[in-house]
Formats: structure tokens, C-alpha cells, sequence
């Protein structure tokens, strides 16, 4: 094998040296967007198993289908960016990356999928690495545990080590990420904190969309660019926490799927959520989403087909009836306007903030809007404060379609009189679906 000489430091830039060489247990990233942690740490590891001849990574993500436009992407990019794509094979079916003069690799997994997280062993070399992307959609400390006691694991001989690189945006102060990790100190764990203003990499016009933010959304600004744990006082939603529910086979006619849509375009994304509501215990379950810029009614109604729920009654923004037509002529045939008028804003939140809400981890976007999305001292109505207007297109899509679950009575009869008192008897003719 032929060999070229590479400037690691041209390539990687400034502002990662002691994480580069950190050979600490734990090694944990924070950082807002922009600021390299994700491309500095692909980068990081195929320059590790190339040195290294008998170490291997794992990668983690908590849903296994993530991996793809992310990690995977981003891994196969720091080949090509450090020249070595021809010594490596990476596939699809299995999703795993092999460095083809050793035969060490790097293999991909999900929580979602514990047993073989749990199971996970190479044939050649020891599996020492572990990196687990996007850490903060790791709901429960004890999934971690789960992973961290089976994965790395046993002996490894020198000079070889085990280390588990967690990396994330920190949404929320809140996290136990924070408790464990930044706010008690340990010998074994080496902890980061990075930016935007350590990417030299970035341009006049992305530097611009943070200088933009740190005007229009402080709070956003203070993660999403400063990398600063985001503080949970003042949010308009409070009621809100990170994770996964099951529901019990006894209590499933407690609970209804509602779906709702925000359009957008050019600077705002087309925001789409699905949650199941169980309002006999005040419960929110938000477990689906997509939100992206630029998308045609057309690619709406695609993805809304791919997602499975083409058939469901799904609350759109009335302010678009023309693009409700259209979701209506290419098959979303149950598309309904959102109720808008006075007060419904502050309504619709006041009802919503009776519940308590549980995000999965797979929603990242909606735990962004949930972590950032607070009130406008400069704008109120009726001697109230208004939200503020902006980053809050998932939040509007789940006001939509909350519209909907006051209408929603759990199928049992003696479920009923917890409706009964102020709800028209008309509303229980004919059975409890909408």
C-alpha cells in the first residue's frame, strides 16, 4: 500500500487538539451548530482505526434508520476528506464500514434495537470505541448503562484503550447528560464545550444566520450557536420531558393519534406532527415529525403517504387553503383547517399545558422548538404576553391539531361520565372516533 503524507491540523483546524488526543473512559462533547463536533469527531476516528490495527467502533444513535444521512454520511465524508476512501468498503446491507487492509470496522446500531446494541462483536481486533451521536435523544440514564456495561468490554491490550465519545446540542439543563457528565467531577471523564466561532470553515453567509439569531432568539442562540445548556425558566411550554412511553394493553382506549401541519417554504419549514393524547390522565405522547424547507405540496403529500397516514384527519393552517385543496386532490383527503380567531393562540396553549408531554428522542426537532420557544416581552394581547413568533413551526402544527382532542372520549362506557358534564350528548351518537 502506497502511502501520502497528510497535515492532520489543514484539515481538522482549530479548536479540538485536547479532545483530538483525549484517552480518557469518557469523552463528552457538547457543542451548538456549526462548530465541527460531529465532523471533527468522524474525522477523529477513521485517523484512530487506520493507526490503531486492532481497534474497532461502534456507533450509536438512539433509532438505528437515523444513521444513514448522518453518521454514516458524515464518516464516509472524513474518508474522502482525508484522502483514504480507496482502503475502505462501506455498505448499506449491513450498514457498517470496513477498513479493507485490516479488516477492523466500524459498525452501526440503535437503541431501538437493544438486544443487538447488547449483542454487538467484531471477529478481528477489539471493539474499544464507542461514539454515540446526538446523545441527547438518550432519554433515560439507564439505556446508557445498559450499553456502557456490555459495550466496550473486557481487556484491552496497550496501546490500545476503551472510550466512549458521547457528542450532543444541549437542548435543556435538565438533561442527566448534565448531572452526570459536566456538574460532578471525575477522573475518568474529560468533558468539551464548543462553537460556531471555533469553525473557520464557515462562511460570511452561515455566520450571518447565527448573528441573526443571536438578534431575533436569544435563547435559541445561547445552544443552537453558543453551545450553552439551554435553561428551562420562562419556556412557554414547561411540561414537557424526553423519552418513550408504553402504553399498557388495558389503557390503549384511553388513547387517539391527532396530526397536524404548518406550511412553509423558503426560510420556514413545512412542519408536520403526529402524537397520540389520553385525556382521561392528562397525558401527550409526541412520537412522529417531519420538518424540512422547500418542500412542494407534492413532496408533502409523499411523505405524508410514506409516513402512513395519508388517511387520517390532520389539522392544517387555515391561512393556506390553497394548499389544503391541493393536499385534499393528491390524496390527503381528510386535510382540515385550523380553528383560528380571538385568543386562540393563548387558547390553544393553555390547553395544551393541562397535559403532561412526553417527546420521543426521535422528535429532535421538536424537542429544539419545545427547549427554545418562550414569550415576547415586547408583544401581548389583552395585557398578556404573546409568544414569540419565530422557530415554532412544530409547536403551531401540535396547537392545530390539539384542537381535536377536546372532542376525543375514550371508547368505554364508564369512561363516558368523565366527559359528560359540559360536552353536547350529540357529541356521543354514532361512537367516540372523529
Amino acid at each position: 500500500m502506497t502511502t501520502s503524507e497528510i497535515k492532520i491540523s489543514a484539515i481538522v483546524g482549530q479548536g479540538y487538539e485536547k479532545f483530538w488526543n483525549c484517552k480518557k473512559r469518557y469523552r463528552v462533547l457538547k457543542g451548538g451548530k456549526g462548530s465541527k463536533k460531529s465532523a471533527t469527531t468522524a474525522l477523529n476516528f477513521i485517523f484512530r482505526l487506520m493507526k490503531e490495527k486492532e481497534s474497532n467502533l461502534l456507533v450509536v444513535r438512539q433509532v438505528m434508520n437515523t444513521h444513514r444521512d448522518s453518521t454514516f454520511a458524515q464518516l464516509k465524508w472524513a474518508q474522502e476528506r482525508l484522502g483514504v476512501s480507496k482502503y475502505w468498503s462501506n455498505t448499506v446491507s449491513p450498514l457498517e464500514m470496513v477498513y479493507k487492509p485490516t479488516g477492523q470496522k466500524i459498525i452501526f446500531r440503535g437503541f431501538d434495537d437493544v438486544l443487538k446494541l447488547a449483542s454487538t462483536t467484531v471477529s478481528s481486533g477489539y471493539l474499544n470505541y464507542v461514539w454515540i451521536e446526538e446523545a441527547f435523544e438518550i432519554a433515560n440514564e439507564a439505556d446508557f448503562d445498559k450499553l456502557d456495561l456490555s459495550v466496550p468490554r473486557g481487556m484491552v491490550p496497550a496501546p490500545l484503550y476503551k472510550q466512549t465519545t458521547l457528542t450532543f446540542n444541549p437542548w435543556s439543563d435538565t438533561h442527566w447528560l448534565k448531572k452526570r457528565f459536566f456538574d460532578s467531577a471525575s477522573p475518568d471523564v474529560e468533558t468539551f464545550s464548543t462553537n460556531y466561532l471555533c469553525n473557520e470553515f464557515l462562511d460570511n453567509t452561515d455566520r450571518l444566520v447565527f448573528e441573526r439569531m443571536k438578534k431575533t432568539n436569544r435563547r435559541k442562540y445561547e445552544v443552537a450557536g453558543l453551545g450553552n445548556w439551554g435553561i428551562s425558566e420562562g419556556l412557554v411550554f414547561e411540561n414537557w420531558s424526553v423519552g418513550e412511553i408504553s402504553i399498557p394493553r388495558d389503557e390503549e382506549y384511553m388513547w387517539k393519534s391527532f396530526f397536524g401541519l404548518d406550511y412553509g417554504y423558503t426560510n420556514d419549514p413545512t412542519a408536520f406532527v403526529a402524537f397520540k393524547a389520553n385525556p382521561v390522565k392528562k397525558q401527550i405522547y409526541i412520537y412522529n415529525e417531519f420538518y424540512k424547507t422547500r418542500m412542494l405540496n407534492c413532496d408533502i403529500a409523499q411523505k405524508i403517504k410514506e409516513m402512513g397516514f395519508s388517511k387520517e384527519r390532520i389539522r392544517a393552517d387555515c391561512a393556506e387553503p390553497k394548499s389544503n385543496d391541493d393536499l385534499r386532490r393528491l390524496g390527503i383527503g381528510r386535510i382540515t383547517p385550523s380553528v383560528k380567531g380571538r385568543d386562540s393562540v393563548l387558547n390553544g396553549i393553555s390547553a395544551i399545558c393541562e397535559y403532561q408531554i412526553t417527546v420521543s428522542p426521535a422528535c429532535v426537532n421538536m424537542i429544539r422548538e419545545l427547549s427554545s420557544y418562550v414569550y415576547d416581552d415586547k408583544r401581548s394581547e389583552n395585557g398578556l404576553k404573546m409568544p414569540k413568533d419565530s422557530d415554532n413551526h412544530l409547536c403551531d402544527a401540535l396547537r392545530y391539531a390539539f384542537e381535536d382532542v377536546k372532542f376525543f372520549k375514550p371508547r368505554r362506557e364508564e369512561e363516558k361520565r368523565v366527559y359528560q358534564s359540559g360536552i353536547d350528548k350529540r357529541d356521543f351518537n354514532g361512537g367516540w372516533d372523529l
